[in-house]
């Protein structure tokens, strides 16, 4: 993990756990939390946002790189929360730490470090727009 100067708040995200979410034995399929992370950060952000900068500013977000550690089973009908938080690594990239929370536990279930690109229409990396910047509070 990088050295963090800059942590974010926590945010909080909740997700309800459905069958079609478990593998044979009732117990989250692991690909599944990359979908939860994915709309924890999208909420953190806004989809209104998101669309806006690819209409308007031709601007997008990739994932670069993704760590992640399953600790505990999360099952069917479990409502867990995603906690959620970032900073700002250079011009381009950002990196989210999130963690995957069940109910009255004492550690996290899941854990991911996640680093984001920014980057245009052609595919190419480009600077964090200031606007998200300054949504982020930075």
């Amino acid at each position: 993990m990088s050295a963090q100067t800059n942590l974010s708040q926590t945010f909080h995200f909740p997700v309800q756990i459905y069958y079609e979410d478990t593998d044979f034995s009732g117990v989250v399929y692991h690909p599944n939390f990359l979908k939860y992370f994915e709309r924890a950060r999208e909420h953190v952000i806004g989809a209104q946002k998101l669309q806006q900068l690819w209409q308007e500013q031709g601007i997008g977000f990739a994932v670069y790189r993704a760590d992640m550690g399953c600790f505990e089973g999360v099952e069917f009908a479990d409502v867990v929360d995603i906690r959620t938080q970032f900073y700002f690594d250079g011009p381009y990239r950002s990196v989210w730490l999130q963690e995957v929370w069940r109910p009255g536990a004492s550690k996290a279930a899941v854990k991911a470090e996640i680093e984001m690109v920014s980057m245009n229409k052609d595919k190419q990396l480009c600077p964090l727009p200031a606007d998200v910047l300054a949504l982020l509070g930075q």
